[in-house]
């Protein structure tokens, strides 16, 4: 009802955004960002189904709230 929905979450632990497009664009990353934001959630994983090797459409944010240097950190 709110409008954000997390595709899923592992282990109570990392949020998970399944995407299947032909480019991982920045507006991609925000929406995982707000949902780490939203959830209290430090680490999320975006997939993108819509590569040839899995692992070239795989990013993964941590972010630490609070903490002096609060950007995310995106990797992959």
């Amino acid at each position: 009802d709110c409008g954000y929905r997390m595709d899923a979450v592992a282990e109570n632990l990392v949020v998970v955004e399944f995407k299947t497009v032909e480019k991982l664009l920045p507006v991609h990353e925000a929406q995982l960002l707000s949902h780490l934001k939203l959830s209290g959630l430090a680490v999320g994983l975006l997939i993108n189904f819509h590569v040839p090797v899995l692992k070239d459409g795989l990013r993964r944010i941590v972010h630490h709230f609070g903490e002096r240097s609060a950007s995310p950190r995106i990797c992959g």
